[in-house]
């Protein structure tokens, strides 16, 4: 699959490459991005390079992982974005803002429209967050973007060779007035 741009009212998302790799090696030297999230710690040049060169546009090419670097107008990169494809209409998303950017709104506002794009351009009809417990920040944008926390994950995110529990949340087409796939029937518990 060929990557795609997608644009909101303040913001430009669209895969990186080369060009990228010291603005993604710079703000992954940011201890909070290194410790909640499962990127390389240290994260070397590298690490980086293989993100921006092969690991993104793989992930395009095979239709398995697609990532969007979060740019204001003028180019300045602010955080970056994927959804994986975990099964069959179900994509799990992942994120991290730049230290500088953080508490605008950001990674709120590209994590509502790459959902968007997902439930209407890939047939997802479930994006799942997950984040380690105790990552408030992530928990934070997930709520702000209308996601429902489903709980904990006992023993579910490896990071770094450490097994954590998780905080587990979706969103849903309906949750942004969108239709689904398959008609949604919600249990009764």
């Amino acid at each position: 699959m060929e990557p795609v741009t997608l644009t909101t009212d303040r913001l430009l998302l669209r895969t990186v490459g080369p060009q990228e790799t010291d603005a993604v090696y710079a703000i992954c030297q940011d201890p909070d991005i290194q410790r909640w999230t499962t990127i390389p710690s240290p994260y070397l040049p590298e690490h980086a390079r293989g993100f921006t060169e092969q690991i993104a546009p793989d992930g395009w090419a095979a239709g398995s992982m697609f990532t969007f670097g979060v740019f204001l107008p003028g180019g300045e990169l602010t955080g970056m974005l994927g959804i994986t494809m975990r099964s069959l209409g179900t994509g799990e998303i992942g994120f991290w803002g730049a230290k500088e950017h953080r508490g605008n709104g950001y990674i709120t506002e590209a994590a509502l429209a790459a959902s968007r794009w997902a439930f209407t351009r890939m047939s997802v009809d479930r994006v799942e967050w997950r984040a380690e417990v105790g990552n408030t920040a992530s928990r934070a944008v997930a709520e702000r973007a209308g996601f429902t926390i489903e709980g904990v994950l006992r023993s579910s995110l490896n990071n770094k060779g450490v097994l954590r529990d998780c905080w587990v949340g979706s969103l849903l087409p309906s949750d942004l007035g969108l239709p689904s796939t398959a008609p949604y029937v919600p249990g009764r518990g």
